[in-house]
């Protein structure tokens, strides 16, 4: 199953032409989403007037090197490792969701474009970083829902309670495992089975909550981290902090205070 592309297999029964469609539409669903919801919380015109406030307090003017740098390692760091999280097991499993994510969606558009045709031959790696990549979605995402969540993790919330934030996360989830379990059953290669069916409808249909509910879930989230991550580490640089005041430099002098247990009471 792992060395098997699904995509092309498919193909012998469903066009093509249809899935790259659907490929498409899904890519129009997340822009379309995303741009209501920039309208609707006016996030972007919040960063353009926070960035115009912070120039006006710096303390210095940022040479392009000294941007260069700051950008290359809110990159290296806050984005690409997720660092702000810290050195835990919700960094771990963002990490393994984020990366996961990737391999999964990238592995999809290079598949269904480019091996679907009769001819093709599909490079073995490509179904192997789709494979992988789902199941790393899957524990990473599993993880953080069952036990990492704060409502769960710190509020006492059980873990099957759901609200409208949770809807990407559990929708990303599904169309992973719905994703992984069509894989297998089709692998399987039986005639007359129907549950290979039956899980390619479930994962479109977790494809079309996830990527058509951008407005209504966190989807859009994945956006605007990195440029808040990107404005607060510019910010720090030239000393304009967000207008608020910089860290004391006198010693710690009350004993471990909260630092006694694992902070986790938000």
């Amino acid at each position: 199953m792992i060395s098997t592309n699904p995509f092309f297999i498919l193909s012998q029964s469903v066009p093509a032409i249809l899935m790259q469609s659907f490929v498409i539409l899904m890519g129009i669903l997340i822009l379309v989403g995303t741009v209501m919801d920039i309208i609707h919380k006016k996030n972007v015109k919040y960063f353009f007037q926070n960035a115009k406030k912070a120039k006006l307090s710096a303390k210095k003017e940022l040479t392009t090197s000294e941007r260069i740098s700051v950008i290359s390692k809110t990159i290296a760091s806050d984005i690409a490792t997720t660092s702000e999280l810290g050195a835990g097991k919700r960094r771990l499993a963002h990490v393994m969701g984020m990366y996961g994510t990737i391999l999964f969606w990238v592995g999809s558009v290079v598949m269904i474009f480019f091996y679907t045709s009769p001819n093709a031959v599909t490079p073995a790696f490509w179904p192997i970083i789709w494979h992988v990549g789902a199941a790393l979605t899957v524990l990473g995402g599993g993880w953080f829902w069952f036990f990492l969540r704060v409502d769960v993790y710190s509020e006492a919330q059980p873990w099957y309670r759901i609200i409208q934030a949770d809807l990407f996360v559990l929708a990303l989830i599904a169309s992973s495992l719905f994703g992984l379990i069509w894989s297998y059953l089709q692998s399987l290669n039986l005639q007359g089975r129907w549950d290979d069916f039956v899980f390619l409808g479930l994962f479109i249909i977790a494809n079309l909550v996830l990527f058509g509910g951008v407005y209504w879930s966190k989807f859009a989230h994945m956006f605007y981290k990195p440029g808040a991550a990107l404005q607060k580490n510019l910010a720090e640089a030239d000393g304009s902090r967000d207008n608020l005041p910089p860290e004391a430099d006198a010693p710690e002098q009350f004993g471990l205070g909260i630092k006694r247990e694992e902070p986790k009471h938000y």
